[in-house]
């Protein structure tokens, strides 16, 4: 199996679609399972997602398209989830193939609401996979840049080194540099929390805070978010490598990001409910913030950062307010 082993895409958004480019780079072909008849049908005939990085031509020859979840998870020996993690439950719900001896990749950068788990825990605890068969595929990478071609950098974590490798293998292209790591459960932790920070990166912008207050959120974010992950999952990790403070910095300052256009949305003005319906894409960091600031109430850590973004999204806190007292707290 390690030889040769056959890949499955879940997902039909812009990150499943980067994810199956980069696959179909280095693979004959892949599975791919979306919700969408309609966008599979498209896809079939148009050779591109119609929804999303559209620009990303396939050759179908190479694509086993299915709107049956069991279908790409019986073809394959690693099965890639990049759906929002709000979906994830619903769509493990529909299956009935089993995961045993499967390898789990979470490309997800979020929490599952029904268990506040980040996904490798969740398949650990609910579906008794090995932590050797589990692994996360993180940034900083954006995929409208991987659409584009664009340098970009992936870190890939796994219990077990020679999955990671081969994970790694098969999404590295000119454009694309896997590293491997075996940080899985802070990696994961960080490609969640940084959509938090990146939210509200967005809100300081939408209230009119310039650079030179950015760099200081940012600088707070990273500190904030180490003393956090530490104390969920302590052990020797260097917070300033690219799957850390790389993918917390493009996904702050980034046009390509929808936490931050959603944060820059608040606070202009919007409501939660009216940014939600205002963007075409999911904003992780939503979700993320509550399963953050709940899970904090056990580990105690200092976020003053996800504290303020909280009490703005789920207490109904003015922004101006909030972020005039969380100005006072930051160094």
């Amino acid at each position: 199996m390690e030889n040769q082993p056959k890949f499955a895409v879940v997902g039909g958004g812009s990150w499943a679609t980067a994810i199956a480019k980069m696959l179909c780079e280095n693979q004959t072909e892949i599975a791919w399972y979306m919700r969408s008849e309609a966008a599979i049908e498209h896809l079939q005939t148009q050779k591109h997602n119609p929804n999303y990085l559209s620009s990303v031509e396939f050759d179908t020859n190479q694509l086993r398209l299915t709107s049956d979840i069991n279908e790409a998870v019986a073809f394959a020996d690693y099965i890639i989830f990049a759906i929002p993690s709000a979906f994830l439950g619903g769509e493990l719900e529909k299956l009935t193939e089993s995961l045993e001896n499967k390898i789990i990749f979470s490309a997800i950068k979020g929490i599952v609401p029904e268990t506040s788990l980040i996904v490798g825990e969740h398949f650990h605890i609910h579906y008794k996979i090995p932590y050797e068969n589990i692994g996360v595929i993180t940034g900083p990478c954006h995929a409208e840049e991987v659409a584009l071609e664009r340098l970009s950098y992936l870190t890939i974590a796994c219990g077990d080194v020679k999955k990671a490798k081969t994970m790694a293998k098969n999404l590295s292209s000119d454009y694309i540099n896997a590293k491997t790591s075996d940080d899985i459960i802070g990696t994961e932790y960080a490609a969640m929390l940084k959509n938090i920070y990146a939210i509200a990166a967005g809100i300081a912008h939408g209230l009119g805070y310039g650079d030179n207050f950015q760099s200081v959120l940012m600088s707070n974010g990273i500190r904030e978010m180490k003393k956090f992950i530490q104390k969920v999952h302590k052990m020797k990790r260097n917070i300033n490598n690219s799957a850390y403070l790389g993918d917390l910095l493009v996904t702050g300052y980034s046009v390509f990001s929808r936490n931050r256009m959603f944060g820059n949305m608040i606070g202009k003005g919007y409501t939660v409910k009216s940014a939600q319906m205002e963007m075409s894409m999911v904003a992780e960091g939503y979700y993320a913030t509550k399963s953050a600031y709940m899970l904090n109430q056990k580990y105690g850590a200092k976020t003053p950062i996800i504290d303020a973004v909280y009490s703005i999204l789920y207490e109904g806190k003015e922004p101006k307010k909030v972020f005039k007292k969380l100005t006072e707290k930051l160094d």
